[in-house]
């Protein structure tokens, strides 16, 4: 039984569900192109590039961009790993299944479907929980009917294909593939304490840096 008083948990428990609505209001308003409620979802100072602060020009990027590169898109969200810093202030993981209808500089359309990850950071302002920011890690982009066999996953339409970071944030991809299969019995690490799942993960790596746009 938790020692923290029942105020505090029903607290936790109440922010878990809100920032769980949060990354499927993210989903549903960026494929429906409500950028208003996209925006929305952001805390009001949330930096965009090196000189743009706010939601008002992160719905000019995301405009420009959706309009540029995507005919629709659809995002199906699953695994959501969420960690308290403190009552106002949280990180989690969350994968991102997503299709995208893409035209081709050509004139055609490709079918583009994508595995990624996000690695989020959340805060509460005024009672309510916003993305603080998201560092997406993708591991393929690719034509549906074209399996991203090999390396350099990322298959946009008139890209080059390049590598995603799918894997970057989590030493444990290299460790694996850099060690032979032992014999006899293995070592076994104690499981993580509570909100320390991630950073066990990360071997108490740094926060992660996301590239300024």
């Amino acid at each position: 039984m938790s020692d923290e008083p029942l105020l505090a948990r029903i607290d936790r428990l109440e922010s878990l569900d809100e920032i769980r609505q949060l990354v499927a209001k993210y989903s549903l308003s960026l494929d429906m192109r409500d950028l208003d409620a996209h925006v929305g979802l952001f805390a009001a100072d949330i930096r965009v590039s090196r000189e743009h602060v706010g939601r008002a020009h992160l719905k000019h990027w995301l405009d420009d961009t959706l309009r540029l590169q995507f005919t629709g898109t659809s995002h199906h969200v699953g695994n959501h790993i969420i960690e308290f810093d403190d009552p106002d202030h949280a990180h989690g993981v969350l994968y991102s299944k997503n299709e995208h209808e893409t035209p081709c500089a050509d004139g055609s359309t490709e079918w583009v479907i994508m595995q990624m990850l996000y690695w989020d950071d959340y805060e509460r302002v005024d009672g309510r929980w916003f993305f603080r920011r998201r560092l997406p890690c993708y591991w393929y982009a690719t034509d549906l009917n074209k399996p991203p066999v090999g390396e350099d996953k990322m298959r946009w339409p008139d890209r080059e294909s390049y590598a995603g970071a799918f894997h970057d944030l989590w030493p444990s991809w290299k460790e694996f593939w850099a060690t032979a299969p032992g014999d006899g019995e293995p070592e076994v690490a104690e499981p993580a304490p509570l909100n320390e799942f991630l950073s066990r993960m990360r071997r108490g790596q740094p926060e992660p840096k996301i590239r300024v746009r």
